[in-house]
């Protein structure tokens, strides 16, 4: 035990420095200690049990970070980041319904234009076919009296020649 306790030797509390303070199986602060004996650990720090050399249940090097302090805390930012990204789902699937009532309403105005825009359409079809109507009724008025005219001018010639024809036979019937 001897030669334990000559490898070893406690810091002062004021060379803890950054280190923490780490509390052994016992629930007692684990005083830092350095190693002293030649090898690749010389001079490294070390907690180690508060009734060390009696109990050799606790040790920790001190420059390797606390495990569950560290799970802790990776665990406390994974689950900030699940709230944070939570909180963003929320704000994401409000903006969702927003936009689909927006989209909704877009799409009544779009119907309603649409259904104005045939409406205007229409209404300009039947100006335009009204005209066309006007104008082809026109027309076909003055081919008709055209045509009248043409008839009645080759009846008059018609009734001319056999006004004539009978006048002409009845002078021959005459002589």
């Amino acid at each position: 035990m001897s030669s334990h306790s000559q490898s070893f030797s406690r810091c002062s509390s004021r060379s803890r420095g950054s280190y923490p303070e780490v509390k052994c199986y016992h629930g007692e602060i684990a005083p830092l200690r350095c190693v002293k004996h030649n090898g690749p650990t010389m001079g490294k720090k070390f907690s180690g049990c508060a009734y060390w050399p009696k109990t050799r249940g606790f040790f920790k090097w001190a420059d390797y970070p606390d495990d569950i302090c560290e799970l802790q805390m990776l665990v406390f930012e994974k689950d900030t980041k699940i709230a944070e990204l939570e909180m963003e789902k929320d704000l994401l699937q409000d903006k969702v319904k927003e936009l689909k009532g927006q989209n909704v309403y877009l799409q009544d105005q779009v119907e309603e234009l649409g259904i104005e825009n045939t409406k205007t359409l229409l209404a300009i079809y039947s100006a335009r076919t009204d005209r066309k109507l006007i104008v082809a009724l026109a027309l076909s008025w003055v081919f008709f009296c055209i045509c009248v005219l043409h008839v009645l001018k080759k009846l008059c010639r018609l009734f001319l020649l056999s006004v004539v024809i009978w006048l002409g036979c009845g002078n021959m019937v005459r002589l």
